[in-house]
């Protein structure tokens, strides 16, 4: 679990999609929230927010970005590329859920890196339970970018996180290790 900075911003939240003006624009991949990207807020944690989630994950561009980082859970928005995976990974105390809002998909888990025995197509409005301790990838094998939120608890990145690209999050992970 990774500590997160406190009370950073005490001014109100303006909720994402409370304008539907605010969805015009669009900074970096992520709709742009009144007074958001001008006080340097990319984390909304651990304050009190409100989204239209839906929204938040189709207009996300990036592979990974953390929507809201909390002492006991973490909301996460992916989008990966056509033929991408998030890649193999194992959360040993952590448990995931994961909607994909936007693709289709083929997720793999198993109890060992060697043999993920559960496999199962996925789609559109489908979720995913990922318990903690399980291998588990999720290839997109679609047309289009498979775009999904997925929810840790315990949180599971840093307070802020933002990976432009799966490279760029195969490096911090590796320097993170």
């Amino acid at each position: 679990m990774y500590p997160y900075p406190n009370g950073h911003w005490n001014q109100p939240i303006y909720f994402w999609g409370y304008n539907e003006n605010n969805w015009n624009q669009v900074n970096q991949g992520v709709p742009v929230i009144q007074g958001a990207y001008q006080s340097g807020r990319i984390d909304f944690g651990s304050n009190p927010f409100v989204v239209d989630i839906e929204k938040a994950t189709t207009q996300n561009n990036y592979f990974r970005r953390t929507l809201w980082t909390g002492d006991h859970l973490q909301v996460t928005l992916m989008s990966i590329e056509v033929g991408e995976d998030i890649g193999l990974e194992v959360h040993p105390n952590t448990d995931q859920f994961l909607r994909i809002e936007d693709g289709q998909g083929l997720v793999m888990m198993g109890d060992h890196e060697n043999y993920l025995d559960f496999q199962q197509p996925v789609y559109q409005d489908d979720a995913i339970m990922v318990p903690a301790g399980k291998y588990h990838n999720l290839i997109n094998t679609g047309p289009t970018p498979l775009r999904l939120y997925s929810i840790y608890a315990p949180p599971e990145h840093p307070y802020g996180t933002v990976h432009e690209t799966k490279e760029v999050a195969v490096k911090a992970e590796d320097h993170h290790d």
